[in-house]
């Protein structure tokens, strides 16, 4: 398992899988291991995965500053490991929560990026937020699954001010296409591999400036795939295509049927996608 220092000195671990030309790979949760990205669903066929495993998750070192998990700081990790790949320009693929750091690192180093693949991204980076009503709105294609009167009563009583700690396993499906024994063994993993502590710095105040984040990113000139789950209510397609807007050579892509692990509900669409708009860049 390679590893590297980051600009304060904590050790990251990566972990490469596949062939080809390399593909940094940054997980979401916020802050999740990076092995429930698996192989993508199969692009190891096409590119090699570097997987990284963000401070304090998986195989990579607790730093000494717990502040330094900050979203907007995790940046410079990215950059710590292009810098050991010895690669001058690359390409990122980031999902979920992850979306916000791939996007800050684009917006801060415009030039290192050859291709941006984010996969059902979040956005607060540049402004945007997911809401109860739209997560309600994408669960209404579930309705005829056992599961769904429980986690539209989760939801419902998370928008009246309730806490979502107390709704864990009623929305456990809702990040899912299907339901089925994979999509289980996916989140039943998710306990395990989470740092809690991390993920509740993420997002501490200063970690976003949307107006300057904007701002930089019409200097992106890389083209840039935002992908989105058909199902997927954070973030929803609408808000994959404001996403998407906010790069020069963005386009969004809808994979029918996906929730927010794409990968997991139908693999083929996704390596063929994935690596179709890898290989344009």
């Amino acid at each position: 398992m390679p590893t590297f220092s980051a600009y304060d000195g904590t050790e990251l671990a990566y972990h490469e899988k596949g062939q080809g030309e390399p593909l940094i790979c940054l997980p979401g949760g916020p802050m999740r291991a990076s092995a429930y990205l698996g192989e993508l669903g199969g692009l190891t066929a096409y590119r090699k995965l570097i997987l990284l495993d963000l401070r304090g998750t998986g195989d990579s070192a607790v730093p000494g500053d717990r502040a330094s998990y900050r979203c907007d700081r995790i940046v410079d990790d990215v950059e710590a490991l292009r810098e050991h790949l010895g690669l001058d320009q690359f390409d990122l693929l980031a999902h979920s929560a992850a979306g916000n750091v791939a996007t800050l690192y684009a917006a801060r180093h415009p030039k290192r990026i050859r291709a941006l693949a984010l996969i059902t991204a979040a956005s607060q980076a540049v402004g945007l937020t997911v809401t109860i009503k739209d997560r309600l709105a994408a669960v209404e294609a579930h309705k005829a699954e056992p599961w769904y009167p429980a986690a539209v009563a989760a939801l419902e009583e998370i928008e009246r001010g309730g806490s979502p700690a107390n709704a864990g396993e009623a929305l456990a499906p809702l990040p899912y296409g299907r339901w089925d024994e994979t999509a289980r063994a996916h989140q039943a993993a998710s306990a395990t591999e989470k740092n809690a502590d991390a993920a509740a710095a993420f997002y501490e105040d200063g970690a976003f400036d949307p107006p300057a984040t904007r701002a930089a990113l019409a200097e992106l000139a890389a083209p840039v795939l935002v992908l989105a789950g058909e199902h997927d209510g954070s973030p929803n397609p609408a808000h994959a295509a404001e996403l998407a807007g906010f790069f020069p050579g963005g386009v969004r892509q809808v994979q029918p049927g996906a929730g927010h692990f794409p990968w997991l509900d139908d693999p083929e669409w996704f390596v063929r996608r994935v690596a179709g708009f890898l290989a344009q860049d």
